[in-house]
């Protein structure tokens, strides 16, 4: 039975100070440190809003916060037995399960977020619609098509339904939602259109890449916000995280699959508590924790009283 979960973050939740903020020990130093030689720039140019505006920017953050924060927790004796994550997030996940190293991870994002910027560099994004179910969504998304490329992205949570696509068809179905009853239509902080067939051939680019990339055989489980499925081989986490760019995120279903797995904690690394807030719907409160929200020492102590550990 997997106990206890890692719950790693995607793009649109970054906020300026997001490192700088992060817990004072001793890992998430040494996570830092290397994360600024590896990438050849300081890791505060990471903490800046200008930098955060961007992509590429956002993305690194987000992994190097994701890795930094799970170092620490293990160190303070964690005991994680599964991890998942939300678009990007999968990379500091496949590095926390032991198949990815840091710094590949890092060279992989980088790339991602690159591509991603060049592929659309204006005029599209994402917007999430909170309150109506998806095959509502799905037709609004149909209609407002004609204005503009549109798709139908992230399920996120039964009635928190994300789409991606151009400006104005995002506008669009915008002001159709809420017509129709949703609670709000929120324009959220990624300037491109992730997650949709858009970005296919930035999926592309990265397979090619991640084929040259030796990964492990996964030391924690990994489940997959793209089929919410388990990922159990190295052939498998590569092409997850090549395919999740252009693919919806299922997140609504990887954490049920969390559920039959067994998973009865689950601790969202920083930035913020998205993915907690998502899961709520379906573990209960009860069931989640953000590392904003407490000590490392003593998420790492409920992780252990849930292990059986004295």
């Amino acid at each position: 039975m997997l106990r206890t979960a890692l719950l790693f973050p995607g793009q649109g939740s970054q906020r300026p100070g997001m490192l700088s903020g992060l817990p004072d020990h001793p890992e998430i130093r040494a996570a830092l440190e290397e994360a600024a030689d590896a990438l050849g720039r300081d890791w505060r140019d990471f903490d800046a809003a200008e930098t955060l505006a961007r992509t590429h920017g956002a993305q690194l953050a987000l992994t190097i916060a994701g890795v930094a924060a799970a170092r620490a927790l293990l160190a303070e004796g964690a005991r994680v037995d599964v991890v998942a994550g939300h678009s990007v997030g999968a990379f500091p996940a496949a590095v926390t399960a032991g198949a990815l190293t840091f710094r590949d991870a890092l060279r992989l994002v980088a790339l991602r977020g690159g591509l991603m910027a060049e592929s659309h560099p204006q005029g599209y994004g994402m917007t999430a619609i909170v309150g109506l179910r998806e095959s509502v969504v799905a037709a609004l998304v149909e209609e407002a098509r004609r204005d503009g490329d549109l798709y139908v992205a992230n399920r996120n949570a039964e009635l928190q339904i994300v789409v991606s696509g151009a400006e104005a068809a995002l506008a669009h179905v915008e002001w159709l939602a809420v017509e129709r009853g949703a609670r709000k239509a929120e324009r959220l902080n990624v300037r491109t259109p992730s997650h949709c067939p858009l970005v296919a051939p930035v999926a592309s680019c990265l397979r090619d890449a991640l084929s040259g990339v030796e990964l492990q055989p996964p030391r924690r489980a990994i489940v997959s916000a793209r089929t919410a499925r388990r990922l159990s081989t190295p052939q498998a986490i590569a092409e997850d995280l090549a395919r999740n760019v252009a693919e919806p995120v299922r997140w609504r279903d990887a954490v049920r699959l969390l559920l039959e797995l067994g998973v009865t904690f689950a601790i969202e690394v920083p930035p913020g508590s998205t993915l907690k807030d998502l899961a709520a719907d379906v573990m209960g409160e009860a069931y989640l924790a953000t590392v904003e929200g407490g000590s490392l020492t003593s998420l790492a102590q409920a992780t252990q009283r849930l292990a059986g550990e004295p």
